[in-house]
């Protein structure tokens, strides 16, 4: 089932190819963020201040309703490289077409949740007045988009549960170059607002999506997909769901917690919500950095773990942790040192440029720790612990976050204080997922009498 375009994450060196899957990777899922920060950039620059604060009050809006579906693709890499690795060409095949339908009929009820429900969970965020018109506007064209955003994740976990991240990533390299110039065009040329970025953003997706696809049915191995073997195989859909499930738990409830401190930043005014809006792009940009190896560590431990390969499994633990932590490093340092140059492209006003600082700093310094709470909790999910980093990072980094808002930020109300709890839901959740995973560990390494996993 080996082609050209897939890495042999069973046999051979591992450094080299953990960077050809990741640096792939992470440059695709920066791409995409750039449709959004394209959408911030544009509106800053050209709309103003306050469609700026529309589309950035937006963010941890889509991620509540659409990460538990995303989840879902997280379980889709993991099976998929596990019947790989068992070279199960049959149940492989299964497996990608059961993903295909499964991603298409979260597309659809996400766009009806979405479209219904829109204004009612900005109220309840208490979305300024002065940008909660403009705010759902967007979040509604947005979410039309949504079959098509979800068929672009599942089609690309396809590819990568096989080593192939560089269409993807050549995917949004298009659909991403059309975004940007349909939003000066929509922005500029026609003078729309956030509708104008919000259609340019729902164009580009349903081309990335539609590229992968494409590339699909014309795979030759147990990877193509063809319309007459779409079917939900349910044993197949709980595999899936039991890796994905909880993955998927883990990102909504993030998404919870995120929606209160967005609650908490409305309430500072529009301009705290445009600062956070701009220096957010940049947390996202590191961490996709620190998702890609996480997701590299899925993969490759996925396929080596079902291929009884259990020293290669703690090689490849090593190389991840070694090379994300100095990438993780070197981007954070990097976005910290240009701060002034990286916040220039969404705002000339200097109150959020300020506020976007302040972010950025607290923010930053700390994504270190960061990943180490997303590594862990790929290498346990690869060997198919999916519930257990779920559930420590629900209570570590959500549990924290909601204390912390409910009880002494209201007595200590302000920017700063506001986003410390980043860092410290961080320090909690990372030194508690390290005892457990050293705990696993040693199970799995007695389990299976070699080197461990």
């Amino acid at each position: 089932m080996k082609t050209k375009k897939q890495i042999d994450m069973l046999n051979g060196s591992i450094w080299d190819k953990l960077l050809l899957f990741a640096l792939p990777l992470a440059a695709s899922s920066i791409l995409q963020q750039l449709f959004n920060a394209a959408d911030v950039a544009v509106v800053g620059n050209f709309a103003g201040g306050e469609a700026l604060a529309a589309v950035g009050a937006n963010g941890s809006v889509i991620n509540l309703l659409v990460n538990l579906f995303v989840g879902l693709s997280i379980g889709t890499n993991v099976v998929v490289a596990s019947f790989i690795g068992q070279k199960d060409e049959k149940r492989t095949s299964q497996a990608v077409h059961t993903s295909i339908l499964l991603s298409l009929v979260s597309g659809f009820v996400l766009l009806v949740v979405g479209i219904l429900f829109a204004r009612p969970i900005l109220e309840f965020m208490s979305t300024p007045e002065d940008i909660i018109d403009l705010a759902t506007l967007y979040l509604k064209i947005y979410f039309a988009g949504m079959p098509f955003i979800m068929l672009y994740n599942f089609t690309s976990a396809i590819l990568r549960s096989k080593g192939d991240t560089k269409r993807p990533l050549l995917s949004l390299m298009v659909s991403g170059i059309i975004n940007v110039v349909l939003n000066l065009f929509f922005v500029i040329v026609l003078h729309m607002s956030v509708e104008g970025v919000a259609i340019a953003t729902v164009i580009s997706n349903i081309i990335s999506s539609l590229m992968l696809v494409y590339f699909l049915m014309h795979e030759t191995d147990a990877l193509k997909v063809e319309v007459k073997k779409l079917y939900m195989h349910q044993d197949i859909l709980l595999k899936i769901a039991k890796i994905g499930v909880p993955a998927g738990l883990q990102s909504t409830v993030f998404s919870i917690s995120n929606v209160i401190i967005q609650a908490a930043l409305n309430a500072l005014g529009s301009a705290a919500v445009a600062a956070s809006a701009a220096a957010l792009n940049f947390e996202y940009f590191t961490y996709f950095v620190i998702s890609a190896f996480s997701q590299a560590a899925v993969t490759f431990i996925g396929q080596n773990y079902a291929a009884s390969k259990y020293v290669r499994c703690k090689q490849i633990t090593k190389w991840t942790f070694l090379l994300s932590s100095l990438s993780t490093l070197c981007v954070s340092f990097l976005f910290i040192v240009l701060h002034e140059f990286c916040i220039g492209f969404f705002t000339n006003d200097p109150q959020i440029a300020n506020l976007a600082y302040t972010r950025m700093y607290i923010v930053l310094s700390f994504q270190i720790i960061n990943m180490v709470i997303e590594l862990i909790s790929g290498f346990l999910r690869g060997i198919g612990y999916s519930s257990i980093p779920a559930l420590v990072c629900v209570l570590g980094i959500c549990g924290t976050r909601i204390v912390y808002i409910y009880t002494i930020y209201p007595t200590i109300t302000s920017y700063q204080n506001l986003l410390i709890i980043y860092p410290i839901s961080w320090i909690i959740t990372a030194l508690s997922l390290t005892f457990i995973y050293l705990f696993i560990h040693k199970k799995v390494y007695h389990v299976s009498k070699e080197a461990g996993c």
